[in-house]
């Protein structure tokens, strides 16, 4: 949008026009001069707190010292609270002050200036004030419409304690103007604050947009903490940086619940956390997990895709039962017999006996949590054999004790019913034989040659889950939770510790058989190792983006960590890759477990020009996509371009030239999106253009040194799926309607694909 056109906009609204009167340089270099000043000072009383608690820290250290348990106490409180707040303070200083108020005088005469955190000066008056205080709030709700005493609102651009520039908004004239006559000057400086923020060039991180959230989205942020705030709304609508500014206001407005109960943000893939991990940094949190959705399972991290005929069998519901059926299966290689001659007697446990032993333990819950049970069980049948007068007189006790004493039972106990790992357990799915038995009547034969397929590249690694895919990790979330917990040993010296492995990180009978009703440990109760031990406490609070995608049993496995939470869900249906909206709709409907829902809906897009966006649109419509369309606010003359019919043996040519010619127009990224089949071979053309040119695209010299760092560093190849809530300066995309045909939702895929840059599209197809 020019600077005609925005002030033509803010004229519909009953906005002034903010191009009347505008200052010449010498006042916007007074202002600019005024707002160093204040930069310089509140830099200085940065500085200032940061050593007051880094003495603070000090301070506790000493305490530590005092050699009794209080001191000890009091030396954990003030460096625990000392050390969170110097993160706070280190992680401010990227646009510590952004804004400014200037209210009428009768409201409040001084202007308030809005940043990152609050400060306090030496008077400990308030000399800064975080964004998410009540206070702040008017800084992001007035509008020219309903200005509540706000003047002017002030956007300071700044690179650490420098400030580059302002953007000014006026909205209220008539205030303006009385507050002039009574001697207060108030001059409107730059285009205003959105519209800068709109032109600046992307490079690989998502930035905080804290200076310029719009009403409507403020609105979000703010919403109740309890209960599961939906947002919704088109592409470029900024749902995903709107969630991680909500999260960073309920940290502020009730942080000891939300600090103390976890924060977790789920997002899509890697690439997309990396792009966002330091959004909430910069706005002074660092107590939030990130995680993708192959990270969510503690020690787990998968980052492969399956393809897309896979992951929709992997994603199913009918997945549960299959995992739950594996659950209740006899361990591969387990004996299914055992025989002993005990005075006089001969003692067997052929099939029959040890599967009614067997259906009995697993009536009576989840199958490591039967653990304490197994020996008494199968003791239970063995006595029942028990003839003789010699060893009935000897007594059930001494029977016992005898037999737990006997390396042939011990062993046999161990190899029958053994500690189970979740992965160790998902190995199991290899075998055509038992994948056929478990999903007989869930999934056909071609279902299951495909799984088996999925899984034939080698094993996972047991303690770090390297092999699966990210569509595996829920199966191994399920089978965490259908297996239960291992009990960690205790220091007994007994030979029953052989019984169940306690060497490999089984458990000690004895103190089973005394606790064999507890239950589970909660967080930070160290029971067992961590391949063994169910994290299920669940988390204060739970973020969902791009929630439209989640699967079935990705909805289980965040639904289990979310279960006494309050949330957050982000997402555009239009936008899904999942073929079943309604089996997944079921699925977060039971994850949520009837919460009060408050929704709410982005209609403007700030991401995409004009011309890029009516191009997208105009594809969702074309294929039939139930599309929100929201309006996009800015215009760059450009429209998108398109490369037809271009044959294999030209398409790196035709390729390397559309990344060259958009490179060299704008300054930042430049994102290449082929159909994943094609992803190896595009890489390698960069890898190619790299050692031709050494840094390569050329044209790319010519941006702006102040632009991120021209050249293959600005350049990602990426397939459809990578680029979900990503955004880039240029997109060009490879083979669009290769990208469509490569699933069942390959046309959401590619909508995807098109809203994802903010100056300039080509498709070569």
């Amino acid at each position: 949008m020019t600077q005609d056109q925005a002030a033509d906009q803010a004229g519909d609204q009953g906005a002034p026009d903010q191009t009347v009167g505008r200052p010449d340089a010498d006042v916007e270099a007074r202002e600019v001069a005024g707002e160093q000043a204040f930069v310089d000072r509140v830099s200085d009383q940065l500085v200032v707190s940061t050593q007051r608690a880094q003495r603070l820290a000090t301070e506790g250290y000493n305490r530590g010292k005092l050699g009794h348990e209080g001191g000890l106490v009091e030396r954990d409180a003030m460096v625990f609270q000392a050390a969170k707040r110097i993160a706070q303070l280190d992680a401010a200083h990227e646009g510590l002050v952004f804004g400014r108020l200037d209210l009428t005088s009768d409201r409040d005469p001084q202007p308030r200036y809005i940043g990152r955190i609050g400060l306090r000066d030496e008077n400990h008056d308030m000399l800064l004030v975080d964004w998410r205080a009540p206070a702040a709030a008017v800084f992001y709700q007035a509008t020219a419409a309903t200005p509540q005493g706000v003047v002017r609102r002030r956007v300071l651009r700044s690179t650490g304690r420098t400030v580059l520039g302002v953007e000014d908004e006026l909205l209220d004239a008539e205030a303006q103007a009385a507050e002039e006559e009574s001697g207060r000057e108030l001059p409107i400086v730059g285009e205003g604050a959105l519209m800068a923020q709109l032109s600046r060039a992307r490079d690989r991180s998502m930035h905080s947009i804290v200076a310029t959230i719009q009403a409507e989205q403020d609105e979000a942020i703010r919403a109740p903490a309890k209960g599961v705030v939906t947002i919704s709304g088109g592409p470029g609508t900024g749902k995903t940086v709107v969630a991680l500014h909500r999260a960073a206001y309920l940290l502020y407005n009730d942080r000891r619940r939300f600090e103390s109960g976890g924060v977790l943000v789920i997002g899509p893939s890697g690439v997309f956390m990396r792009y966002i991990e330091r959004v909430l940094p910069s706005l002074g949190e660092t107590a939030v997990a990130l995680r993708s959705l192959g990270e969510v399972v503690d020690g787990v991290r998968a980052s492969r895709h399956d393809e897309p005929a896979v992951a929709d069998i992997k994603g199913s519901e009918r997945m549960a039962e299959v995992v739950r059926r594996l659950a209740r299966q006899q361990a591969p290689g387990s004996p299914n017999e055992f025989s002993l001659f005990w005075r006089d007697n001969r003692l067997t446990l052929d099939a029959g006996s040890l599967g009614k032993v067997r259906r009995q333990l697993m009536s009576q819950g989840l199958r490591n949590r039967q653990l304490s049970r197994v020996p008494r069980a199968l003791l239970d049948v063995l006595w029942r054999q028990v003839r003789s007068e010699r060893g009935r007189d000897l007594g059930r006790d001494y029977f016992d004790d005898d037999l737990l004493s006997t390396s042939a039972f011990v062993d046999f106990a161990a190899a029958w019913w053994p500690p189970l790992a979740a992965i160790e357990v998902f190995e199991w799915l290899r075998d055509p034989d038992l994948l056929g038995r478990i999903a007989n009547g869930l999934l056909d034969a071609e279902e299951q040659r495909l799984l088996l397929k999925s899984w034939g590249n080698g094993p996972v690694d047991p303690r770090t889950g390297a092999g699966l895919s990210i569509a595996d990790v829920p199966l191994v979330d399920e089978l965490r939770y259908a297996l239960g917990d291992v009990p960690a040993a205790t220091e007994s010296d007994t030979q029953l510790d052989d019984v169940l492995g306690v060497d490999q990180g089984g458990v000690d009978i004895h103190e089973l058989t005394t606790a064999s009703d507890r239950e589970y440990a909660p967080r930070g109760r160290s029971w067992a190792p961590p391949t063994h031990r169910i994290e299920d406490d669940p988390y204060a609070h739970v973020l969902v983006d791009e929630a439209q995608d989640l699967t079935p049993m990705q909805w289980r496995m965040v639904g289990r960590r979310g279960r006494t939470a309050s949330w957050t869900i982000v997402g555009d249906p239009a936008q899904s890759s999942w073929p079943v909206p309604a089996e997944a709709d079921a699925a977060r409907a039971a994850a949520l477990e009837k919460k009060t829902v408050h929704s709410f809906h982005l209609s403007t897009n700030y991401r995409n020009s004009a011309e890029i966006y009516a191009y997208a649109a105009a594809y969702a419509e074309r294929v039939g996509l139930d599309a929100d369309l929201p309006d996009a606010v800015r215009r760059t003359g450009t429209a998108p371009v398109e490369v037809d019919g271009v044959p294999d043996d030209a398409l790196e040519q035709t390729v390397r030239a559309e990344v060259d010619r958009i490179a060299a127009s704008v300054g930042g990224t430049v994102g290449i999106v082929v159909p994943a089949a094609r992803r190896s071979e595009v890489n390698s053309w960069l890898a190619r253009w790299e050692e031709r040119a050494g840094d390569a695209p050329s044209a790319a010299a010519s941006v702006d040194s102040t632009q991120p760092p021209s050249g293959t560093d600005r350049v990602v190849v990426l397939t459809g799926l990578d680029t979900k809530g990503l955004e880039f300066d240029g997109i060009v995309v490879v083979r669009p309607q290769e990208i469509e045909d490569e699933s069942l939702t390959g046309r959401a895929t590619l909508y995807v694909v098109l809203t994802r840059a903010t100056q300039l599209l080509s498709c070569v197809g």
